[in-house]
Order: C-alpha cells, then structure tokens, then sequence
C-alpha cells in the first residue's frame, strides 16, 4: 500500500508492529483531508458503509483492519514475512477497493483505504474519530526484509528499543504510548506472552501479577497458537482499560508492561490515561494521525494500485 516504514506490535499483537501507509515519495503534493472531494467524493462513505457492516458481522474485524493499518504490509507482500502470518482483513481491504474501483477507476490508493478503515474501525468500537489527512500513493515494491527484522522488534522489546524505534520515524513518547493503546482490543497468541508468563526460569515475570500469570498459563496449555485478549474486561470495547491493566501489572507482552513500572519515564503518562479516557482518545486520535504522516524512503516508486495485494505491471 504504501512503502513500508514502520512496524509494531500493537493490536491483536500491535505494539511494536507498524509498517505504515505513507504520502507520495515525490513529495510533490501535502496530504489533505480533501484530497478526493472531487475525484471521488464518495470515497469515505464506501469505506465507512463496508467496515460497518463487516464489523456488524464480526467484530473482530474491526481490531483485525487496525492492526494491519498498523502493519501496512498488504500491499508491499510482506504477507508471508513471520510477524504478519496471523493477520486478518486482506479481503476486507481488497473487497473495499474492489468498490472503489467501481465507481473512481484508479483514483483511491489502497493505502489511503487502510487508513480510512483504520479510523472507522476505531469509531465502530466505541473508539474516537478523526480527520484522515489522505493522499498517500502505493509502493511498487515489497520489503520483506523490514517486515521480518529492520522495523519490527519483538514483543519482548524493552522500553529503550521502543522508545528509540518511534524516535526513529519522528514519534515521541506520547506517540509510543497512545498508540500502544490499541491493544485495549483484540488479542495476541501465546507464541508471544509465553516467555513473559513462564519466565525465562519457568516462574514468570517479576512485573506481572502472580494471578494473571497463572490464568494465561492455562491458556498457553492449549499451544501457541491459542489466543488471549489484551483486556479481558472489555476485549471489544476502545477504551482505557488497556492502561488500567498495565497499573496492575497485567500487561499481555512484555512490550506492553515495558511502558509502565519502578518510576519508568512513562509512567506518568499511563496513569493519566487510565484515569482519564477522554485524554487517552484525545492522544490516540493525534498521534495516529502523526503516525500517517511519516513519509516513505527518499526515491520510493509509488502508483495507486487497482488491486491491492499486487503491483498493477
């Protein structure tokens, strides 16, 4: 979709994963809330009437699209690199598109699609809105290479390698932080909580509630692949409670629980948000907004693709 920047593993593993949707590579042209009001003024409603009638069927889309929002490596291939071998909503995406075409051939860019499904997936779960600054274009190439090692650190990054990731692609803390926030939906596999619940000597973690260890050993009993949600209170509700859990020492990754504990930097922010919701929509909403600003390598070919999980020759 757009040239592959920066990855996270944040929603249902998002903190720490996000390949993202990029401006054009010529730099010829700012992003602009307007950009298709008159090439395709219907754009924003097509996306919106499709991602609420999936996410009516099947709420689990709606962190499925953010998380690859945060990827964005549907259409620059990286569908095979590791990290990305759970996520869902290709279809979603190309469904959308598939309707875009119809009515403005060539015009929408599918990684101006991810962006604006993002948003609404946000909304739909009771999250915040915002206004989507478009006109990014597609790569024409893929970066497998950075979908499975320069841009995607591990759930089990520390908090030095997070904060130095985001410094990297002009996010601050208060960027890293919000954003981390998305994992208030969805869910991870135990492939990546496991060494945070076992621990590296088979007693857990020193940051993590004892009880909460054990609920997810039983879970990881299942295999690697058996999920839990990030927020076991309200798993499909965008709210604060990621915060909340992570003041408890219950944070699923380790990446999660490195943002908060023993006077960290961070800690004043977390607090803040798990006692104000309000703040923590306010930030989210701005930061994803600077997250879809960082623009994509200097020289990037780019094009609008026609179909979105391939280049169009």
């Amino acid at each position: 979709m757009s040239p592959s920047r920066i990855a996270y593993w944040l929603l249902p593993l998002m903190i720490l994963s996000f390949i993202l949707a990029s401006t054009a590579a010529n730099g010829d042209h700012r992003l602009s809330v307007s950009y298709y009001d008159k090439t395709c003024p219907s754009a924003q409603s097509i996306v919106q009437s499709a991602m609420a009638s999936r996410v009516a069927a099947d709420q689990a889309m709606a962190p499925a699209v953010l998380r690859l929002f945060f990827h964005d490596c549907f259409v620059n291939s990286e569908k095979d690199a590791k990290p990305n071998d759970s996520l869902r909503g290709f279809d979603l995406i190309d469904e959308i598109k598939s309707h875009l075409e119809h009515s403005c051939p060539a015009t929408v860019s599918c990684a101006d699609i991810l962006a604006l499904a993002s948003r609404d997936a946000v909304a739909l779960l009771g999250g915040p809105t915002w206004n989507v600054q478009l006109g990014r274009k597609d790569s024409r190439g893929a970066n497998k290479y950075a979908a499975e090692e320069k841009d995607l650190p591990s759930p089990t990054a520390n908090l030095t390698e997070l904060m130095a990731k985001f410094a990297e692609f002009g996010l601050d803390a208060t960027d890293l932080v919000a954003l981390s926030g998305a994992h208030t939906v969805g869910s991870a596999r135990c492939h990546h909580y496991r060494k945070r619940v076992y621990g590296y000597d088979g007693q857990g973690s020193a940051d993590i509630d004892p009880s909460f260890a054990e609920v997810r050993r039983q879970t990881c009993q299942a295999g690697d692949d058996a999920r839990a949600p990030f927020d076991e209170q309200t798993p499909m509700r965008f709210d604060n409670a990621y915060y909340r859990d992570l003041v408890a020492r219950r944070g699923l990754l380790t990446s999660d629980q490195e943002l908060y504990g023993c006077g960290g930097p961070l800690d004043h922010l977390v607090e803040r948000y798990s006692e104000d919701g309000e703040a923590f929509a306010r930030d989210f909403a701005k930061a994803m907004v600077n997250m879809g600003k960082i623009p994509p390598p200097p020289g990037m070919p780019v094009e609008v693709r026609r179909t979105c999980s391939k280049v169009n020759y």
